[in-house]
């Protein structure tokens, strides 16, 4: 059975070779070199509660992971995240990122995110797919942004506004997740 949880150190290496077979094979990244286990521990640490990764597993095996991202680097961004959902070759067609998108998107709204953003490559109808099939719009084109295989590669910005937390956000004008609505009192 299948099922969605936090990813967790010991899911690494897993993780690792299911990123460095998108690096090898497909444009979902333009990572040209295979990333060391350091290099992913280094990404691992840049998640937690606010940039939650999560991992499909089924028998003790882990089928794919998904996580969410800071955007933008600036504060005025704190309610944007970035996407990225990777699954292992041999797993894909079977459900594993839906899972994990739904779960992924259920978590973004209860953090309190406002926009999710993915870039996609053109050409990867998979994941086009599975990002419009819940709800993600499409907002832009990179027009040839990246080079791999030989080939410039545009890049196709989708978005999605998470339910609910543009209603949040704006009763608090904006203020940080957890914190007192201090807006409009006298200085």
């Amino acid at each position: 059975m299948l099922r969605i949880r936090d990813a967790h150190y010991h899911d690494l290496l897993t993780m690792l070779n299911i990123y460095n077979q998108a690096v090898l094979e497909t444009t979902a990244t333009f990572d040209l070199e295979v990333q060391t286990l350091e290099q992913r521990r280094i990404w691992f640490a840049h998640h937690g509660p606010r940039y939650p990764l999560v991992v499909a597993e089924e028998d003790g095996h882990v089928l794919g992971y998904c996580g969410l991202s800071p955007y933008g680097g600036k504060a005025g961004y704190r309610y944007t995240a970035e996407i990225s959902i990777y699954i292992d070759h041999q797993q894909r067609g079977r459900g594993v990122g839906r899972q994990l998108m739904q779960h992924i998107l259920d978590r973004a709204q209860r953090i309190g995110l406002h926009a999710i953003l993915a870039h996609i490559s053109r050409g990867n109808d998979a994941s086009l797919r599975l990002h419009e099939r819940f709800g993600f719009t499409y907002v832009g084109c990179l027009r040839e942004v990246g080079h791999k295989f030989g080939q410039w590669q545009d890049v196709l910005i989708y978005q999605y506004i998470v339910p609910d937390a543009a209603s949040e956000t704006a009763t608090s004008e904006h203020a940080e997740p957890g914190r007192a609505h201090t807006a409009g009192l006298a200085d």
